[in-house]
C-alpha cells in the first residue's frame, strides 16, 4: 500500500505579515544600535580625542628625542674609542688593540675609572653609577621618574668606561639616559603616576630600538623589563615612539642587522631538540655565574674599600688597572665585544677560544660592575651566552656528527638563552637575537634554549639581575605589588586622633607604648603590618622618637581596618593600570 505523504503547511498572509514585522523591528533596533554606538563613539572622540591624539604626539616626540639621546651616545662612545685607542674602526678595536704598546693598552682603563670616580663620587649620593635598575624602581615607586642630576652623571660616566675599556654594554647606560628626557617631560606636564610611567616606557622602547635597530623588541623590553605589565593603554604610544627610534638608527645606519651570520644555520634534524634543551640549562648556570660573580665582586669590593680605606673615586681605577692588566694579553675583554660576538656567530673560533673567552669575559664584567665603572648587561650577556653556545655546538656536532647541524645555531640560541636569564625578558630577548641577526628561521631552537635557561635561573635569583640589584637593596619589586606596594603607603597618611570616633583614648595608646607595641611616625606599612601580625593588636600607637633620649610624643592612631583598606585601594589601583 502506497503512503500518503502530507502536504507542508501553508503560511498563511496574517502570519507572512507578523514575520516581516518582526524582521522590520529586528533591522530598526540594530539600526538604533548602531547610531547609539555611532553617537557615544563621537562623544568620546570629542571628550577624550584630543587629550589621547596630544599623548600620542607627545610620545612621538619622546621617541625622537629618546632615539637621538641612544644615536648620540653610541657615536660619542666610538668617537671617543677611536681617539683613546687610535683607530679609524672600532668594529676592529680588539684587533687592533694588539698592536698598541702594552704601558698604553694598561694605562686608559685606568685614566677612564679614575675619571668615572671623580664623576660618580661627586653627583651620585652613593657613588653608583645608575642604570637599568634605577629605572625599574623609578616605574615602580616614583610615578615612571628618575633623579635627573645623577642619572646624567651616570650616563657620562658609562659613555667613559666604555670607551675606555669597560666590559659591560651600551644598552643599560641608553635606557637610563631615556629615562631622564621621559622624566623630565613628567614634570613639566604634571604627569600622573600612570601616564609618567606610559611616557618612560615610550622612552625606553624608542632608546632600544634606536640602539639595537630592534622596533619589536624594543616594544616588548619596555613592557616586560620596565613597566613589567602588558597594559593596552600603553600599547600603542610604546609602539609609536619605537618606532621613532628605528627610524633615527636606520637613517644613520641603515636597514642592517648588527651581527651578519653564515646561511647553514637552519635546524635540519627535530631530532637536535633535546640537545638545545640541555643548551639551555647550561646557558641558564652561565648566567647564574655571570650574575653571582657581579654580586661577589660588588660585595668584595666593598669590603676591601672599607678595610684598606679606599676614597670612593678610587675604586674605578682599582677596576680599569685590573682591566688593562687582563686587556695586554686578551683585547676581546675591551668594551662592548661586538667583533668578539660576531666572530662566535660565525664559527671563527676554536673550542679553547670560545671557553677562555668566556671565562674572562665573566671576570671582566665582574670586575668592571664590582669596581662601579658603569655600564649594562645585555651585551656581555650577547657575547658570553655568543661563546657558552659555540663552545656547545663545536662539542656536540663532533660528538653526533651524522644527526646534528651547524655549530654556529648553537651559538645563537645560546646568545638568547644567556641573556634572557640575565635580563629575566624571554620574550624581548628572543625577539631581539632575532632582530639583530635578521635570521627567524631557527626561532624554534632559540626558543627552546631561552624558555629553560630562564626557568632555571628565575629560581635561583630573583627574577633577573635588577630586581637582584634591587631586593640587596630592600627593594621587594620581584615578589610583585603585594609585597613592594605595603612600602609605598606612610603611617603618617592614615592617622586618627586618639579618642576620635572608633579609636581608643590615648591612655590605652601609652598603655601599648609601654609594652612596646608601637610604630614610628616616619614608618610605612611595611614597618607596620608585621607588627599588627605579631601582637595581635588591632590599633597601634604612632609616636615620634627623638634622638636626644627625649621621651616619644604620641602623635595619633592607625588602626588595622584602615591600614587593610589602605593597602586594598593600592592593589586595586595597580590591577586596574595593569588591567586596563
Amino acid at each position: 500500500m502506497r503512503a500518503v505523504g502530507k502536504s507542508p503547511p501553508q503560511v498563511t498572509a496574517r502570519q507572512a505579515g507578523r514575520m516581516s514585522q518582526r524582521t522590520r523591528t529586528l533591522i530598526a533596533e540594530q539600526i538604533a544600535e548602531a547610531r547609539a554606538a555611532l553617537a557615544q563613539a563621537w562623544q568620546v572622540l570629542r571628550t577624550h580625542g584630543p587629550g589621547q591624539v596630544q599623548f600620542w604626539f607627545i610620545a612621538l616626540v619622546i621617541g625622537i628625542a629618546a632615539g637621538f639621546a641612544a644615536l648620540l651616545f653610541r657615536k660619542g662612545i666610538e668617537a671617543l674609542q677611536a681617539a683613546l685607542y687610535r683607530t679609524d674602526d672600532v668594529h676592529m678595536l680588539h684587533s687592533h688593540a694588539g698592536s698598541l704598546p702594552w704601558y698604553w693598552i694598561l694605562l686608559i682603563p685606568v685614566a677612564g675609572g679614575l675619571v668615572v670616580g671623580l664623576i660618580a663620587s661627586r653627583f651620585t649620593p652613593d657613588a653608583k653609577v645608575h642604570a637599568v635598575a634605577e629605572v625599574i624602581e623609578g616605574a615602580a615607586l616614583r610615578d615612571g621618574r628618575v633623579e635627573i642630576k645623577p642619572g646624567l652623571a651616570s650616563a657620562l660616566c658609562s659613555l667613559i668606561t666604555l670607551s675606555s675599556g669597560g666590559s659591560t654594554g651600551r644598552e643599560g647606560p641608553v635606557v637610563h639616559l631615556a629615562s631622564i628626557i621621559s622624566s623630565w617631560v613628567s614634570d613639566r606636564i604634571a604627569a600622573d603616576g600612570i601616564t609618567g610611567r606610559d611616557l618612560l616606557g615610550c622612552a625606553v622602547a624608542a632608546a632600544v630600538s634606536a640602539s639595537f635597530n630592534a622596533p619589536i623588541a624594543g616594544a616588548i623590553f619596555a613592557l616586560e623589563v620596565i613597566l613589567r605589565h602588558f597594559a593596552m593603554h600603553a600599547f600603542a604610544p610604546i609602539v609609536i615612539a619605537s618606532a621613532a627610534g628605528t627610524v633615527i638608527n636606520r637613517l644613520e645606519f641603515g636597514d642592517v642587522t648588527e651581527f651578519s651570520l653564515p646561511s647553514s644555520t637552519a635546524l635540519e634534524f627535530y631530532v637536535e631538540l633535546p640537545a638545545f634543551l640541555l643548551l639551555g640549562l647550561i646557558c641558564g648556570i652561565v648566567a647564574l655565574v655571570l650574575m653571582r660573580s657581579i654580586f661577589w665582586a660588588d660585595d668584595m669590593g666593598s669590603h676591601l674599600q672599607a678595610r684598606i680605606g679606599l676614597p670612593r673615586w678610587a675604586r674605578p681605577a682599582l677596576a680599569g688597572l685590573l682591566l688593562g692588566a687582563m686587556a695586554i694579553w686578551y683585547p676581546h675583554i675591551i668594551g662592548v665585544g661586538y667583533e668578539t660576538t660576531s666572530a662566535a656567530l660565525t664559527g671563527e673560533l676554536l673550542l679553547w677560544e670560545a671557553i677562555v673567552f668566556a671565562v674572562l669575559k665573566t671576570a671582566a664584567v665582574a670586575i668592571t660592575m664590582g669596581g662601579r665603572m658603569g655600564g649594562g648587561m645585555f651585551s656581555p650577556s650577547l657575547m658570553l651566552g655568543a661563546l657558552t653556545g659555540l663552545a656547545f655546538g663545536l662539542i656536540a656536532t663532533g660528538v653526533f656528527p651524522d644527526v646534528s647541524g651547524s655549530e654556529t645555531l648553537y651559538a645563537l640560541a645560546g646568545m638568547g638563552a644567556v641573556a634572557a636569564a640575565v635580563l629575566g625578558a624571554p620574550i624581548s630577548t628572543t625577539l631581539i637575537v632575532f632582530e639583530l641577526t635578521g635570521d627567524w628561521q631557527t626561532g624554534l631552537a632559540v626558543m627552546v634554549a631561552v624558555s629553560i635557561s630562564t626557568a632555571l635561573s628565575s629560581r635561583l635569583v630573583d627574577r633577573s639581575f635588577f630586581l637582584t640589584q634591587l631586593e640587596r637593596r630592600n627593594i621587594h619589586l620581584a615578589a610583585g605589588p603585594q609585597a613592594y606596594l605595603l612600602g609605598l603607603v606612610r603611617v603618617a597618611r592614615l592617622l586618627r586622633q586618639p579618642d576620635a570616633p572608633g579609636c581608643p583614648s590615648a591612655e590605652k595608646c601609652w598603655e601599648l607604648v609601654e609594652q612596646g607595641v608601637y610604630i614610628d611616625g616616619s614608618a610605612t606599612l611595611e614597618n607596620a603590618m608585621p607588627v599588627f601580625d605579631k601582637s595581635g593588636a588591632t590599633f597601634l600607637p604612632v609616636v615620634t622618637l627623638w634622638a636626644d633620649g627625649r621621651p616619644p610624643e604620641l602623635l595619633g592612631v592607625l588602626t588595622q581596618v584602615d591600614a587593610l583598606r589602605a593597602y586594598n585601594r593600592a592593589l586595586a589601583a595597580t590591577a586596574k593600570e595593569e588591567h586596563s
